[in-house]
């Protein structure tokens, strides 16, 4: 099967398909070998990587080109997360389909207007545009889509902006209505019980995509047992344990002034190495290089 396919697939029959966020190739090959499903193209994550907010700063393009170099080095989907879609419907038409020739299996579009803000940003401007407007953009990605295999999960962010379970509920019928292949609801709740009313709640046909980061108690297993839900995305994890990880290692040396504590836990520079494709490239020397 294809990328595509694996996705489609996993959504059709029920079974639960994981995705780990990634900001470069190099995280996204490391989450493939962790096993998860699939990778999630973030936006926040690349936003953070270059050390700007997860506010529409970073350029379409930029982004896009990430996806393809992502797409490139691993055999699992890439799930694009294209914010609001750069602009309207017809922007919508046109760069989904960028998107699709770079390798993404799946688009996520969310109904905040542009630029947007980040969800989970405390005071954040939250601001949604009309249900109608929306539902253009997500018929607009549909539409534009040559794979038919290729997945549109239009994201409604009205928990997110206060609106309550009636308008997220009215407004992912009307995306499904759309065109639109699974619904993402997310809360920014440190508990899951505003998320599970809504699963509960959700009359549609659709299965649902959650990302469950201010609710971590939230397990697979429970994710599950509701029945409803085809993808759970682990939305910021690669970037906050890469910035982890270098905050302890750069402490400590400053610290111990000199690498000789930090050198016995790190990955070796052979094992960058072989992440780097060593072995392909040897391959190839041995075969051409004359």
């Amino acid at each position: 099967m294809t990328k595509n396919q694996t996705l489609r697939r996993a959504l059709e029959d029920g079974k639960l398909f994981t995705a780990m966020a990634a900001h470069n190739p190099l995280s996204a090959k490391l989450a493939e070998e962790a096993g998860f499903g699939g990778i999630w193209g973030s936006g926040f994550e690349l936003s953070a990587s270059y050390a700007v907010p997860d506010a529409n700063i970073l350029s379409m393009g930029l982004h896009l080109e990430m996806m393809r170099a992502i797409a490139s080095v691993v055999s699992i989907p890439l799930i694009a997360d294209i914010d609001t879609g750069f602009g309207n419907a017809v922007n919508v038409n046109y760069i989904v389909r960028q998107y699709e020739e770079a390798g993404a299996s799946a688009i996520v579009m969310e109904d905040k207007t542009f630029p947007k803000d980040t969800s989970l940003r405390e005071a954040g401007r939250q601001d949604l545009v009309r249900i109608e407007e929306f539902q253009g953009k997500v018929a607009s990605a549909v539409d534009a889509r040559r794979d038919a295999d290729l997945v549109v999960v239009a994201r409604t962010e009205a928990l997110i902006a206060g609106r309550g379970q009636a308008e997220a509920i009215e407004r992912g019928l009307a995306y499904e209505e759309a065109g639109a292949d699974a619904i993402l609801i997310h809360s920014k709740q440190k508990t899951p019980d505003e998320v599970l009313d809504f699963i509960r709640a959700w009359p549609g046909r659709i299965p649902l995509v959650l990302v469950p980061t201010a609710y971590p108690q939230l397990t697979e297993p429970d994710i599950e047992a509701l029945r409803k839900v085809g993808i759970v995305i682990y939305g910021n994890h690669a970037i906050r344990a890469a910035v982890g990880a270098m905050k302890d290692v750069f402490a400590t040396i400053r610290r111990d002034r000199g690498i000789r504590q930090v050198d016995s836990y790190l990955p070796s520079v052979k094992e960058i190495i072989a992440l780097q494709g060593d072995e392909h490239m040897r391959s190839i020397e041995s075969r051409f290089l004359r």
